[in-house]
């Protein structure tokens, strides 16, 4: 059998250790062959390939990106997309594809499977807002990544006595902002699923002053005020999936508590930063562990499936279930942050 593997949508730590735990098993046990397809969907639409040899993932496992490049390419929004796919699948002699992903990339998958395309699906996504999966790669890395930066702006803000304002990744789903503001000390974390009074915020940042402390603020890219705002754009732009550039978020709130407060406020976008570099071990083990469960799927022929991690358990579930609902935080997780506010 011969195996296609591409790697869509933003990087993400572990991609690297998923391309490498499918072909070193698959090569060793099953005797498979395999080939990537570079940037994402863009490669099986235009015929895109590189090898995928044991020799050729020596090394990987703990290096940042994807060796297979990647993009936001969307075959559905091109002619003949399906068409073009299926014809480079058998040019290249491909019995079956495992697509690694998020909510755009798996959603393709969904949509080939239900076409007749042999596809198994890998949950990547930094926000960790796939339903279908406890947790996924990368952000763990995320937010350990966050959690440095919160920790070193601390010593800047009490020397200076301003606040910080730190926006993280999160467009709907503020797993980011909750993991690294509590375990960094934020005086407030603001999140996409839980709107915002700006005026508790600017109370917030007094309390904190008043006890002698200099006040850290987590929010989402996507977090919203109450009193009817709406996301900071930074571009009017979409993608190929309809998705906004956002940002700015981080920049308006400093402006809006330094004036409301009168206490110098300084905004920190981390920014891509979240996603680049070495992948953390738990990363590393559970990436490793999707892909050795990717190709045992399509061993077993048991396509339009995406594995997922349930508890401590590596699972099956439909491709569709895996992306059909957007996994956001609860309330009474939030409420749990909410003791630490001020």
């Amino acid at each position: 059998m011969r195996v296609g593997v591409l790697t869509g949508g933003g990087d993400c730590p572990g991609l690297n250790a998923v391309i490498r735990a499918v072909v070193r098993r698959g090569v060793q046990e099953y005797g498979y062959e395999f080939v990537g397809f570079r940037g994402g969907w863009r490669g099986p639409l235009e015929g895109d390939t590189i090898p995928l040899t044991r020799d050729d993932v020596r090394g990987i496992l703990p290096r940042g990106g994807t060796i297979l490049k990647s993009s936001r390419t969307n075959p559905f929004k091109v002619e003949h997309g399906v068409d073009k796919i299926k014809e480079q699948l058998g040019v290249h002699g491909v019995d079956a594809l495992i697509a690694i992903g998020g909510e755009d990339t798996l959603g393709v998958a969904t949509k080939l499977a239900d076409l007749g395309v042999n596809v198994v699906g890998v949950p990547k996504t930094i926000d960790n807002d796939l339903s279908g999966t406890d947790f996924t790669f990368g952000f763990d890395t995320a937010v350990n990544i966050a959690v440095e930066a919160i920790d070193r702006l601390h010593t800047t803000a009490e020397s200076h006595q301003r606040v910080l304002v730190v926006e993280v990744m999160g467009r709907h789903a503020g797993w980011i902002a909750l993991h690294s503001g509590m375990a960094g000390g934020a005086a407030v974390v603001l999140i996409p699923e839980m709107p915002f009074d700006i005026d508790k915020v600017a109370q917030y940042v007094d309390s904190r002053f008043a006890d002698g402390f200099a006040p850290i603020i987590v929010v989402s890219e996507g977090a919203v005020p109450k009193e009817g705002g709406d996301m900071t754009l930074q571009t009017g732009e979409k993608d190929a999936f309809g998705h906004v550039r956002l940002g700015g978020i981080g920049d308006r709130l400093a402006k809006e508590i330094e004036d409301r407060t009168g206490h110098e406020a300084r905004a920190v976008v981390l920014g891509h930063v979240q996603r680049g570099g070495t992948p953390t071990a738990f990363d590393r083990w559970l990436a490793t562990r999707f892909g050795l469960s990717a190709i045992a799927a399509v061993k077993d022929e048991d396509f339009g499936t995406m594995v997922a991690l349930r508890g401590t358990d590596i699972v099956r579930v439909p491709l569709a279930e895996g992306t059909g609902e957007l996994k956001v935080v609860p309330p009474e997780l939030y409420a749990e942050a909410e003791v630490f506010f001020g």
